[in-house]
């Protein structure tokens, strides 16, 4: 397995391995398959695992815990806090309150079954708390051992900054993909500054620059990317437009359209980790395999034309989740 350096400390995988999907929103479940892909992905040599206290109201932190029982020292392991939802799974809003960052802490460490957390990041950033006071609140996570290193997820770069004032940040992780290429404007530039690692989120564009589906209707009625702004009404198929450029390149060079868009991903520099999510092992396999790809100048340069910043048709969330990014 290829490493990468994450931050300053923190050698990981060079592909982590998303584990949301594998409680909620993509359809439906199969614990004892996503088991079985996270089992497979440690065999590989993929040691960084994401999840987050929000992902299945907590089950996924619960089924990650049961997979690597055994398996512990093998894993990198990154939850999340912040985000908070109801007990029928409404999005309510976001917490950064110190004793709610303590709170969250204690009851992820619970639910994984694990000691200590490798990689804690605040979800999202709370307007409603000065970020030095969620900072602090984790920093003493980490004089008491529950936790190794901190992380950000979606923070506007002024933000990063004040926080890499309190206590050193490990990563950054945002949404970064052929189709979301946002970062490039300003947060990518800030992270290599600061040195904190860069991890990109959704790679893959929620599957959508996999080729595999070609309408709304491809997605089963419980999948949430049926509400997604990029996946509803006529914006599919003028998304699905540009799908189709990496879907040309992906013939000519025998491999899948999902492996370039990886590819593509990985090849924006040796400091950024993607962790795509998948709860099947051959999807698994198959992202492992961008490893080996690799672009030609004018490969890359093709595909950067199709998809300038802001190509895709549609936000990346609905307005409500919008509102809490870059903060």
């Amino acid at each position: 397995m290829n490493k990468r350096k994450l931050g300053v400390d923190v050698t990981v995988s060079a592909i982590g391995l998303g584990c949301m999907g594998m409680s909620e929103f993509y359809g439906p479940t199969d614990e004892t398959g996503s088991i079985a892909t996270i089992h497979r992905a440690i065999d590989l040599g993929v040691d960084f695992i994401d999840t987050a206290d929000i992902y299945g109201l907590g089950r996924n932190e619960e089924l990650v815990g049961r997979a690597i029982k055994g398996r512990r020292n093998k894993v990198f392991l990154a939850t999340k806090f912040g985000n908070v939802r109801s007990p029928k799974g409404e999005f309510v809003g976001v917490n950064g309150r110190p004793e709610y960052v303590l709170q969250s802490c204690d009851a992820s460490l619970k639910r994984l079954g694990v000691d200590v957390i490798d990689l804690y990041y605040q979800h999202r950033v709370d307007p409603k708390t000065p970020i030095e006071d969620t900072l602090d609140a984790m920093a003493s996570l980490v004089k008491a051992g529950k936790v190794r290193y901190l992380g950000m997820s979606e923070a506007a770069s002024v933000t990063l900054r004040r926080a890499c004032a309190i206590h050193p940040i490990l990563a950054l992780q945002t949404e970064y993909s052929l189709w979301s290429r946002d970062p490039e404007i300003e947060i990518l530039k800030t992270c290599r500054e600061l040195k904190v690692g860069f991890v990109a989120y959704s790679p893959l564009g929620r599957g959508f620059l996999t080729g595999r589906f070609s309408r709304t209707e491809d997605l089963s009625q419980d999948d949430a990317r049926r509400h997604h702004p990029r996946f509803e009404g006529e914006n599919f198929p003028l998304n699905h437009k540009l799908v189709e450029a990496v879907e040309k390149l992906a013939r000519e060079k025998g491999c899948t359209a999902a492996q370039i868009a990886l590819a593509w991903v990985l090849a924006q520099g040796e400091d950024i980790v993607p962790i795509p999510g998948t709860k099947r092992i051959r999807y698994l396999e198959e992202n492992l395999d961008a490893l080996q790809i690799g672009f030609a100048p004018d490969e890359k340069r093709r595909m950067e034309e199709v998809f300038p910043i802001g190509a895709a048709v549609g936000e990346r969330y609905h307005p409500l989740a919008m509102r809490a990014l870059n903060l």
